[in-house]
């Protein structure tokens, strides 16, 4: 198997089941006939840019993120120039950017269309952005400090 075949494995595999730890994928790749350890998932988890969502019957599952596929290179490139930090508290995320900078910001993150944001709020230098709950935040945090 080529690395192309399993990454594309792994991409039908976790849109199939809901898979929410490495092990879980390892099992699911090798009862369909493919060895592979945790430590290659592991990397090709990275590789695909996994991250955790909110499953429907598991805690978490493993899902693919692509907020900023459809978003200019541009954009998301400003975006990460004027960003200084970006923390989150419950569903609430802070993203502290240079001054003058957080409507862009805030333009970036409404430009990904991540279905977890409720909406936003720029100040000068701050933008607030208000997810449905805290793993949703927590999910928007990870992916935006992926870019």
């Amino acid at each position: 198997m080529t690395k192309k075949e399993r990454l594309n494995l792994i991409l039908q595999v976790i849109e199939e089941n809901e898979v929410g730890t490495q092990e879980e994928l390892t099992e699911c790749l090798n009862k369909k006939g493919y060895n592979v350890s945790q430590a290659t998932i592991s990397r090709d988890i990275k590789e695909l840019n996994l991250i955790k969502a909110e499953g429907k019957n598991v805690k978490s599952k493993y899902i693919k993120f692509s907020a900023g596929e459809n978003v200019s290179p541009k954009i998301i490139d400003l975006f990460k120039h004027v960003t200084v930090s970006i923390s989150s508290v419950n569903n609430l995320i802070v993203i502290k950017t240079l001054s003058g900078n957080a409507g862009t910001a805030g333009m970036a993150i409404d430009g990904m269309h991540f279905p977890q944001v409720v909406g936003s709020i720029a100040g000068d230098d701050t933008l607030l952005v208000i997810t449905k709950n805290e793993s949703d935040a927590q999910i928007i945090v990870k992916s935006l400090r992926m870019l």
